[in-house]
């Protein structure tokens, strides 16, 4: 992007829409995306700062009256500086505390919208950090009411589980002026943040406001650090701000400047789900919509049903790309027709194997394995339809090699050299003649003896007469010779069934084995951020404690307790145990053979090889609804049989 652009527009009446221009730029990043948004009140150098971030002199928009510039939250996307294959995304909010706009409840909103969709939150002040400074950061208190991680949670629910959605946050407190100095003690500046956060003592309404504040704070944001920058320029340049070159800034704002910069560009981390799910461009194009949508209808943002609404759209993105990949090696690595189906099969476990990482790579929240199921489903089309093409590309090189070798025997035909004694021998010979050149063509393919069969069926009439007219053939040949063939093309038949099944066993075992994987890593992120939280709640159960608030660290001691009881019940074995049983149920319906015998019919045969009642009973124990269905729709239509074979 050149320049910024709007991505969040705010209507006259408060209203929340989305710029279709915005959301087209960032469906097309497909990098992981760091976040960085800015908030503050207005008129605090909020956009200043972005632009020295983007490393650019103007961008957004600075402005240098009383009125405030920004309206909505403006966008602009850049080359990460420091990583590669990342896209640092930067967002400058409308400033907070507008008295033109007088309506604190669009105010909240905005600030809402930028804190659940960056990675990174900085909250831009002047001064000193007051209590005027810390009442436009009120808009914090107002987030139980207005976020939900579940629907249906109480205010206490999301005060403990939120902080796995919110971002990092950073306090940079512009035009300071004053020494960082504590009861006459030297301090630093995060330390000068977390001594202004502390809570008072006491049960008054002064103090209880006084605390509402700093306990959100506090709980909501447990990775915080500050930056004090002095003023950047003499106060007579500052409304040329934009005009002035670094040598025209004072040294010691350049220093902090670059320090608060540096700091951004090499810790601010990707833009990430509950999961540590990587948010692309696309991804946080889809969050936006499901935000401001939600803030249009119920007023009530619900951080699980966004999430589930990305993941539907996501995973279904997923599988697509996967099979896509399926068939773009599968293309390359084939040539048909291919020698046995046996090759084909070692074609397709590898190109499978490959397809189904890249799935893997990016799924998420697929709780039911339900997109994992159509994956392998759909694989399983994708490799029959080669199957197909391999068949065909066989049966189109067998007749024209069929064709060519049956031409001299036709012309013996023709001549008359058969219909003499010992003809029907003579003929046999030939014909032996032909299949052994047949056998020896290169590239006859899977279909060779089956072609070769229907080809004799052909002339079986031709074969038999001369069989019949020929005495000196004992019945024992002539059967010999009219079963020949068929007894080929059926072991080659046996022989292919057998390598569909070895197929289908290493497909199942290779799903399995991804998945077995990818469960393994998702405890071990899900055991990280809950051990991260806890650490959390005990850092500020510990402050608590210095600080004389006994009965509030009893309180989350609570919440502590009951996380490492969820904890501990992460690590059993049972859930994960699950999910594999499950997968293993599925693929009986959705692998080769049981799918294509639904298909064409056969429900009774089906249905007696899987026992259905007792399938059907672990399907429901383990949340496969869907796969359910089918088997009850199955069940239906035996019965419907069932009645129908009664009737006279």
């Amino acid at each position: 992007m050149v320049q910024p652009l709007c991505l969040v527009l705010n209507g006259p009446n408060g209203e929340l829409s989305l710029n279709p221009g915005a959301l087209e730029v960032l469906r097309g990043i497909g990098q992981p995306v760091v976040v960085v948004a800015i908030t503050g009140r207005y008129r605090t150098g909020k956009s200043f700062l972005l632009n020295r971030l983007a490393q650019q002199h103007t961008g957004f928009h600075l402005g240098h009256t009383v009125q405030a510039q920004t309206k909505g939250i403006w966008m602009w996307c850049l080359p990460h500086p420091c990583r590669a294959n990342t896209t640092l995304v930067l967002l400058d909010t409308e400033g907070l505390g507008d008295p033109n706009k007088g309506d604190n409840s669009n105010d909240a909103w905005i600030f809402t919208l930028a804190l659940l969709l960056s990675s990174t939150l900085v909250y831009n002040s002047s001064g000193t950090i007051d209590q005027q400074a810390l009442e436009t950061l009120g808009v914090v208190t107002a987030l139980t009411e207005r976020v939900r991680v579940r629907a249906g949670d109480s205010r206490d629910a999301v005060a403990a589980d939120v902080v796995r959605f919110f971002p990092g946050f950073i306090w940079a407190v512009r035009d300071f002026v004053l020494e960082l100095l504590v009861d006459g003690r030297r301090v630093n500046e995060d330390e000068y943040l977390e001594h202004v956060l502390r809570l008072w003592t006491g049960s008054s309404r002064v103090v209880q406001e006084h605390n509402k504040l700093r306990r959100s704070l506090r709980d909501f944001f447990p990775n915080r650090k500050c930056f004090v920058l002095p003023l950047p320029a003499e106060p007579k340049a500052m409304k040329h701000l934009e005009e002035l070159k670094e040598g025209q800034l004072r040294p010691r704002f350049l220093q902090q400047a670059d320090a608060f910069c540096r700091h951004i560009w090499d810790t601010a981390p990707v833009k990430a789900l509950p999961g540590r799910v990587a948010v692309t461009g696309s991804m946080l194009a889809s969050l936006a919509e499901k935000y401001v949508e939600a803030i249009g209808s119920s007023g009530v943002l619900c951080l699980e049903s966004a999430v589930t609404a990305l993941a539907t759209a996501e995973n279904t993105a997923a599988v697509a790309a996967a099979v896509a990949k399926y068939r773009q090696l599968m293309e390359r690595e084939l040539k048909l027709p291919t020698a046995s189906q046996e090759e084909l099969g070692d074609a397709h476990q590898r190109c499978e194997r490959r397809a189904l990482a890249l799935f893997m790579a990016r799924v998420f929240a697929d709780k039911e394995q339900r997109y994992q199921l159509q994956l392998m489903s759909e694989l399983e089309a994708a490799k029959e339809e080669f199957c197909r093409r391999n068949e065909a590309a066989s049966e189109e090189r067998c007749r024209a090699v069929l064709q060519e070798l049956w031409r001299d025997v036709e012309q013996r035909l023709d001549r008359g050299e058969y219909a003499v004694p010992g003809g029907s021998r003579r003929f046999q010979e030939h014909l032996k003649e032909l299949r052994e050149n047949y056998h020896r063509r290169p590239g006859l393919g899977v279909k060779a003896a089956a072609v070769l069969e229907k080809f004799l069926q052909g002339h079986e009439v031709l074969v038999r007469a001369l069989c019949a007219a020929d005495q000196q053939l004992s019945e024992l040949e002539k059967e010999r010779v009219a079963s020949e063939a068929v007894a080929a093309a059926a072991a080659e038949a046996m022989r292919a069934m057998e390598a569909r099944q070895e197929e289908q066993r290493r497909s199942r075992e290779e799903h399995q084995q991804q998945l077995e994987e990818r469960l393994r890593h998702q405890l071990k992120v899900m055991l990280e951020e809950q051990e991260r939280v806890i650490e959390h709640k005990m850092r500020e159960q510990q402050a608590l404690q210095q600080e004389g608030f006994e009965h509030e660290a009893e309180a989350l001691g609570e919440q502590i307790r009951r996380l490492r009881e969820e904890k501990e019940e992460m690590k059993k074995p049972s859930w994960r145990q699950r999910v594999l049983d499950g997968l293993s149920v599925a693929a009986k319906i959705f692998l080769p053979g049981l799918a294509q015998v639904v298909v064409s019919g056969a429900v009774v045969a089906v249905l007696s090889f899987l026992r259905v009642p007792l399938e059907l009973q672990v399907l429901l124990q383990l949340g496969f609804q869907c796969l359910a269905k089918l088997l009850r729709e199955l069940i239906r239509r035996q019965q419907e049989d069932k009645e129908k074979m009664k009737k006279p």
